[in-house]
């Protein structure tokens, strides 16, 4: 393949996987059709099951590469040389700035409630956000003697951050905000 068609494959895909990520913020899951996709990348729609083989493939896509970016940042953020209490307060207020991802996530989540070959792409991501979790809160678990399990502070801190989203999603944040800052 030349490298002019590698690079047009390469942006056909990308505006496809952009297009896929602002209709499942805009409109959700349930609203988005192949011709709709197309039309907002601005690409043949025969190019959507082309390139992703099928409706299902491409928002689980659009789920994997955004949790790629986001774990690259909480990574790099958990690996700087600050205070763990300064890096819990960003990771805190990456609650409010990635409302977007968090939309995408329970969309995809809820889909594969019913797709079941969809199941393990989901809870690969949701893996990858533990390992992430294992990884920043194993140093503070031993430094501050916490004798509570790892696995059980990574599941405790998932359910909370879970339970948050959802409630923001279905339009709820009483006391959100205090509690946020109080932790």
């Amino acid at each position: 393949m030349t490298e002019t068609l590698v690079t047009a494959r390469q942006a056909s895909e990308t505006a496809l996987l952009d297009a896929t990520e602002r209709l499942l913020v805009e409109i959700g899951h349930g609203g988005i059709t192949t011709r709709r996709v197309a039309e907002a990348a601005g690409v043949n729609h025969g190019l959507v099951h082309y390139y992703f083989g099928s409706m299902d493939n491409l928002p689980a896509r659009v789920l994997e590469r955004f949790t790629e970016r986001l774990i690259a940042r909480q990574r790099a953020m958990y690996a700087a040389e600050l205070p763990f209490i300064e890096k819990w307060r960003q990771a805190v207020r990456y609650l409010d700035d990635d409302r977007d991802y968090q939309k995408v996530w329970y969309e995809l989540q809820a889909l594969a409630w019913n797709h079941p070959e969809l199941r393990g792409r989901v809870a690969h991501v949701d893996e990858e956000w533990r390992a992430v979790l294992r990884e920043a809160l194993a140093g503070p678990r031993e430094h501050y003697g916490i004798a509570m399990p790892l696995e059980a502070i990574v599941a405790l801190v998932m359910t909370f951050n879970e339970g948050i989203i959802l409630e923001r999603l279905s339009g709820i944040e009483t006391g959100q905000a205090e509690l946020l800052e109080w932790i």
